[in-house]
């Protein structure tokens, strides 16, 4: 099999989709098993012999020898589905599988958010007055006010805010700019540690990002959720703590509060509406709970 098609593929994806750069390296390992499997254990030998039944056969083996759960085997049918359209695209087979690959049915998964309650006891802990304490500080009330990811949150370059206007640029998936909004306490808890805790983190080869760690440089994602779990800890809120907790927290609290589906999907950064409606389910698992405890009928 011919894999330069693999890099060509990988390269359209990157320049004319703006895949990013994770999203190229998953398609690389499945694309690459892919063809080691056809050129084994397949009568194969050119990308016009590959037939659906070939890629099915495959798709079901993998599932069944690595225990592929519904998620992951979509993102293996994903990446296939994409590869197949780029080789009828260019003329390199008759017909186009991508049309013939269905994607698994998912289990539809109901995020698990905080009570606002929960969220200002969050918001309501008191960091020591230090540059770390008041970084972190600012991190919380930046993460809830915007709903951002927490690789978004450590992308935020100091050229990114706009304080004045209560915006901030992230830069998303697919390498796609959006602003966001936060409010006035994050504002202030971002000028704050802009005056008096980041001058003290920076060191000589301290880039333009936001937030910092002690050694002058962009704090890690895995960072940020140990200050989530810290502040949970500190908040005595005992709930399943990852950064994401919060995003989810931003988009229901939103929603309850009478906000516009496609208002919260502009500053998810969801490409789909369909994304953004899962938290119209966790709303209405609320609501059911609510009327449940409190209705004398319930």
């Amino acid at each position: 099999m011919d894999r330069s098609v693999i890099e060509n593929c990988l390269a359209y994806q990157a320049m004319e989709k703006g895949h990013a750069v994770n999203t190229q390296l998953i398609s690389r390992i499945v694309l690459e098993r892919f063809v080691g499997w056809l050129e084994l254990d397949s009568k194969a030998e050119a990308w016009d012999e590959v037939t659906i039944e070939l890629v099915r056969s495959y798709l079901n083996l993998q599932k069944k020898q690595r225990s592929l759960a519904p998620a992951s085997l979509k993102i293996e049918v994903v990446a296939m589905r994409n590869f197949f359209r780029f080789l009828k695209q260019e003329n390199l087979v008759q017909e186009d599988l991508s049309q013939r690959l269905d994607l698994p049915k998912l289990f539809r998964y109901l995020p698990e958010t905080l009570s606002e309650e929960d969220v200002s006891a969050l918001l309501g802990v008191a960091w020591e007055e230090e540059p770390l304490g008041l970084r972190n500080k600012a991190i919380l009330e930046v993460f809830y006010a915007s709903g951002v990811r927490v690789g978004e949150l450590t992308g935020i370059r100091l050229e990114f805010l706009d304080l004045s206007e209560k915006t901030i640029r992230v830069i998303g998936k697919g390498d796609k700019e959006r602003l966001v909004l936060i409010g006035q306490a994050a504002v202030d808890a971002v000028k704050v540690y802009l005056e008096k805790g980041r001058p003290h983190l920076v060191k000589q080869k301290t880039g333009g990002e936001l937030f910092i760690g002690e050694h002058g440089r962009r704090l890690t994602s895995s960072r940020i959720w140990e200050i989530v779990k810290e502040a949970m800890k500190r908040a005595g809120v005992k709930k399943n703590v990852y950064p994401h907790l919060l995003r989810h927290s931003f988009a229901t609290h939103l929603l309850s509060h009478g906000a516009d589906l496609r208002i919260i999907q502009e500053l998810l950064g969801h490409e789909s509406i369909s994304t953004t409606e899962i938290y119209t389910h966790v709303n209405q698992s609320r609501l059911i709970s609510i009327h449940e405890k409190f209705h004398p009928r319930g």
